[in-house]
């Protein structure tokens, strides 16, 4: 797959510690909703971001990066496309992409991971599908969760279109779910057979939920995410 240059158009905070950061590519990015870009910080030395923006805009390519001085692996890159300007990339990557189907399709994320499914989320929704879509977005506080009101509008703009925020730490003025966000949709959903299921976040959340959707019917064929080419 060939190297792409790319202009830094954009780095804006989110949370103290995720930054959005908006691409503008000199040749066209082919990739599908859901998939990764390889950023490339050397010859052997290429880190995967999952694409936070619609496969139908051609123009930029959005990420959402968690970085802090803690995580030099991703620290490293944005420090490099906040001084050149300018980034090298490939893609897309990854067999973690959306499907179609007739089935109910449920998103999962874990914090940074809500990228991955804020991609899949704009394709669906640009393609007006008639099932029924559910996003479950987990972080340990509600600060966490940085694009949580957009997700509330939209869910109000969309019949077809329903969002589940989870936290691990709630206090008295949270009225939603707590604890793990793979919980909160077993809550929801007793049977799963007839969903397709898209997770993006901790490799130990996704095993965890691999595991515990099986017992509510889940073919395993119907879970998707990059992190089960590792697990």
């Amino acid at each position: 797959m060939s190297e792409i240059e790319c202009q830094v158009s954009a780095i804006t905070p989110l949370t103290e510690s995720v930054f959005k950061v908006v691409l503008r590519p000199k040749a066209h990015v082919e990739f599908k909703a859901g998939q990764y870009i390889l950023v490339h910080m050397g010859k052997d030395d290429k880190r995967p971001f999952s694409i936070a923006s619609p496969a139908y805009d051609h123009e930029q390519i959005e990420l959402h990066i968690g970085a802090d001085k803690a995580n030099t692996y991703a620290f490293e890159v944005l420090e490099k496309m906040r001084h050149e300007g300018i980034i090298k990339i490939s893609g897309g990557h990854g067999d973690a992409f959306l499907r179609n189907t007739h089935k109910d399709i449920i998103l999962i994320a874990g914090g940074t991971g809500f990228s991955y499914t804020h991609s899949i989320l704009q394709q669906f929704l640009h393609e007006q599908h008639d099932n029924q879509i559910h996003l479950y977005w987990g972080g340990k506080t509600q600060s966490d969760l940085y694009m949580s009101n957009k997700m509330k509008q939209l869910a109000t703009l969309h019949p077809h279109f329903t969002y589940v925020p989870v936290i691990e730490d709630g206090d008295n003025n949270w009225t939603g779910h707590t604890g793990y966000v793979h919980h909160a949709v077993m809550k929801d959903f007793a049977d799963m057979s007839q969903c397709h299921v898209y997770i993006a976040g901790r490799f130990e959340m996704a095993k965890a939920a691999r595991d515990d959707f099986k017992q509510h019917q889940l073919n395993e064929r119907d879970l998707f995410g990059d992190a089960f080419a590792f697990i």
